[in-house]
């Protein structure tokens, strides 16, 4: 877990109304994709072309890769179309929470786009996973969410 992370007190955690949504970005590779696709829930994706946008009507959750080099190179750690998603003060306002995923090899800044996220948007960084993710990843992600919505209603 990167060191600069901002723990979000219980009181300020806004929870999420209503069904389980997961906003998502997924590169060409589509790596995140493959894992949104596993966990069941209804999604929308960020498109990957930049000259496109979309906006949510829902509360939601934002599952993120990281782009980073590891070490030093912290910049361009969320990809650009998630920023440019989030520029939309509308979208903005509906995130709830963020997972990230990452690369360990890169060291400190694995999953370093779930930590921006998180500070930036003052939601709390739900959880973290490798590449793909694991089957564990995927039923823990999958209790996470579901509970975080379920203790809203």
């Amino acid at each position: 877990m990167h060191k600069d992370i901002k723990l979000v007190k219980e009181t300020e955690i806004r929870k999420p109304i209503g069904s389980p949504f997961i906003v998502y970005f997924s590169s060409i590779s589509n790596n995140t994709h493959r894992f949104i696709e596993k966990l069941g829930f209804q999604h929308k994706r960020i498109p990957v072309d930049i000259t496109q946008s979309i906006t949510v009507s829902n509360e939601y959750v934002l599952i993120c890769p990281t782009y980073s080099g590891g070490g030093n190179q912290v910049e361009g750690a969320v990809p650009k179309q998630v920023i440019q998603f989030l520029n939309n003060k509308h979208n903005r306002e509906l995130c709830r929470g963020v997972i990230a995923s990452g690369n360990t090899n890169f060291g400190d800044t694995f999953c370093l786009a779930g930590t921006v996220i998180s500070k930036k948007l003052n939601v709390p960084l739900l959880y973290q996973f490798e590449l793909l993710g694991t089957k564990n990843d995927v039923e823990q992600t999958q209790k996470i969410i579901a509970n975080f919505f379920q203790n809203s209603n």
